[in-house]
């Protein structure tokens, strides 16, 4: 009985992981973008899936998706083939490596830790290495049925905790609660819950919020993470960019 909930289960997420509508193109991925990743950066991702629709409806934001960047050797050591420097989640098909490529046509957002040491990377990178292979409970298909409705009727307050409902584990179903629980981890601050204020602010102690609670969005909201824009790396100069003529609106 479970092997036969397990492919139900997998036939339903494949649906979900197939493309609601067409949604218009950021364009191809810019080759040069990876010479700015780091190990470590979280790549957050517009998806246009049928599960994608309704996790940025649920959150209230674009994103909709989180990969960690691992970087090309680290992503050899784990078995990775070609291209593949990423590490995501799939409803789907579970804990897997992936390409740049994998994203392309999509908006795109890299959030980058700062000030971790080497090891501190490097031990993030390994848990989530260690995760390759793990895949959603998939028998358990309540947890599935409840993304088939394009915008549930769910209150504002009850949104996000709407995905971490079921019997099965919410860090196999949400890519981003795999990384938040990585970098919490290592003791990275997402968004913590920060006690009363002291006299002293080195002394306020922080609590780490439940990592299946975590959504795409929280790594952009997050004030100690940086946003990086790689055409504005290295210099840029809007007065360097050339302009087709505005058209004349009375000719038309």
């Amino acid at each position: 009985m479970k092997n036969v909930l397990q492919k139900i289960g997998y036939m339903m997420s494949c649906w979900l992981s197939c493309p609601r509508h067409e949604q218009p193109s950021a364009g191809q991925i810019e080759d040069h973008i990876a010479t700015f990743l780091k190990p470590g950066d979280v790549l957050l991702v517009e998806g246009s899936s049928r599960f994608s629709v309704v996790i940025k409806y649920l959150t209230q934001s674009s994103w909709s998706h989180a990969a960690l960047y691992v970087g090309s050797e680290n992503a050899r050591h784990f078995g990775a083939h070609g291209g593949e420097c990423f590490i995501e989640a799939d409803v789907a098909e579970g804990v897997r490596l992936v390409g740049l490529s994998e994203f392309s046509g999509c908006h795109l957002r890299i959030c980058r830790p700062v000030g971790l040491q080497v090891s501190e990377v490097e031990a993030l990178v390994q848990f989530v290495g260690s995760r390759l292979g793990h895949r959603y409970d998939l028998h358990n298909i309540i947890d599935l049925a409840r993304y088939f409705f394009p915008l549930p009727p769910v209150p504002q307050r009850w949104r996000k905790h709407f995905l971490t409902l079921g019997s099965g584990d919410p860090t196999r179903a949400i890519c981003s609660t795999l990384i938040a629980q990585a970098f919490q981890s290592i003791y990275y601050p997402i968004l913590p819950i920060a006690d009363d204020e002291p006299a002293s602010n080195s002394d306020r102690l922080l609590t780490q919020r439940h990592y299946s609670l975590f959504t795409p969005r929280d790594f952009d909201l997050s004030p100690y993470f940086e946003i990086v824009k790689p055409r504005l790396i290295g210099g840029f100069d809007a007065h360097q960019l050339h302009w087709r003529e505005p058209i004349d609106s009375s000719s038309l």
